[in-house]
């Protein structure tokens, strides 16, 4: 059986379709939230391993929930009733020997700390002191080092029989759902317009050259005196995101905000804090965006969640990353190919550097077959395979977005 199977896609591709649905979760969004603390987490635990032991010991923290608090958002203020519960779980090392001596790892105490330091870095209006409960349900385990040195020496074996899956590039739609909320949540927005909180989710729907953004946005109770006020941040948010959409495409884009509203009924997307996990919203790590950012229903992906997974051996994280970097390089470096999907599966117990295949798929320009791209495709990735142990550090410093 080949390792890198390289093959032509039949059909239109997406960006050519009649119909594309799109989705992006932003930050302050309940299942961005059960993310982010996993990964916060396993990148805490990370670093610990390595300052005292100078090695990514064993875990995985990759399961948890968000469980939505009560409140009682109003018009110029509100209050926070009951508060948000964020449960990060999984297995880690708790305590290793060294030196004969047994050194206990304050796992929970880690955890706790990370989620912590990202509410803080990340929310304006959520307190994790006072408006969240956070705990870290991570059961006991340990290691003799000098058995994970011996291991260290040798290339990491899957830890799971799983797949990596992504493409580029982004279509017109895909990038502009993205850049939205990245819009919406930015630094320069929330200076000009901070009544809208970080809870945001941008629903991107095209049809032929028609785009239609839905967007849900959290409004801060606090910083909106009335109906009236509210009224005008919706229309603004509107008229901004209109003007950003002609910036990333050409293609006529409708804008709508909080169409849940019922001002006669007085329903208002109000919030104290700015995400709805504050009123009843619930979140699941895996259940947000994919590795490139997004859920594309039009597109190959995968199901598999990346947060909290060990940047060592789970090749549920790792070959995700890997796919992102295979498919962008590809398409960058490789002339002729128009679009391209990368498919990584591995056997548990074998080598990471050793999938059991690497499915490639590339759309090619005309006037370009297999027979011209083949061998610079698979060169590629037999290069950035045998690298994919270089991925643990940079994933554990934060360079790659993973969800």
């Amino acid at each position: 059986m080949g390792k890198v199977f390289v093959e032509k896609i039949t059909g239109k591709p997406v960006a050519k379709q009649s119909i594309e649905i799109v989705e992006r979760k932003g930050r302050g969004h309940p299942d961005y939230l059960a993310d982010a603390s996993a990964e916060k987490c396993c990148q805490k635990l990370c670093k610990y391993y390595l300052e005292n032991f100078g090695i990514v010991l064993h875990h995985n923290v990759d399961k948890g929930l968000v469980v939505g608090g009560r409140s009682n958002p109003k018009f110029g203020g509100g209050e926070v009733l009951e508060p948000i519960e964020i449960i990060v779980a999984g297995r880690a090392i708790t305590q290793a020997k060294k030196k004969e001596k047994t050194i206990k790892i304050p796992v929970e105490e880690l955890g706790v700390e990370a989620v912590k330091d990202f509410i803080k870095g990340n929310f304006r209006f959520l307190d994790p002191d006072k408006h969240v409960k956070i705990s870290c349900k991570i059961r006991e385990g340990s290691v003799d080092l000098i058995k994970v040195f011996e291991a260290k020496r040798m290339v990491p074996l899957a830890n799971d029989t799983s797949f990596g899956v992504c493409f580029a590039p982004l279509s017109p739609t895909e990038k502009l759902v993205l850049e939205t909320e990245k819009f919406l949540n930015s630094e320069s927005f929330k200076k000009t317009l901070p009544e809208v909180g970080e809870d945001i989710k941008v629903m991107g729907f095209r049809q032929k050259n028609r785009i239609r953004l839905t967007i849900s946005a959290a409004m801060v109770s606090s910083l909106i005196p009335d109906k009236s006020h509210y009224l005008n941040v919706k229309d603004e948010i509107c008229r901004r995101v209109e003007d950003f959409s002609s910036k990333i495409t050409d293609m006529d884009v409708y804008v709508k905000v909080n169409t849940a509203d019922n001002y006669r009924r007085g329903i208002f997307y109000l919030t104290v804090t700015g995400t709805s996990a504050e009123q009843g919203d619930d979140g699941n790590p895996g259940r947000g965006n994919r590795v490139n950012g997004l859920i594309t229903p039009c597109r190959q992906m995968s199901l598999e969640a990346t947060a909290g997974k060990n940047p060592v051996s789970h090749v549920g994280k790792i070959y995700n990353v890997l796919a992102k970097i295979l498919a962008e390089k590809i398409l960058r470096e490789v002339k002729g190919v128009d679009e391209v999907y990368v498919k990584i599966l591995s056997q548990i117990g074998k080598p990471i550097t050793e999938p059991q295949i690497t499915n490639i798929q590339v759309s090619l320009e005309k006037g370009y077959s297999l027979a011209n791209v083949s061998a610079d495709i698979k060169s590629i990735v037999d290069e950035e395979v045998a690298n994919v142990p270089k991925l643990t550090s940079q994933i554990i410093n934060g360079k790659f977005e993973l969800f």
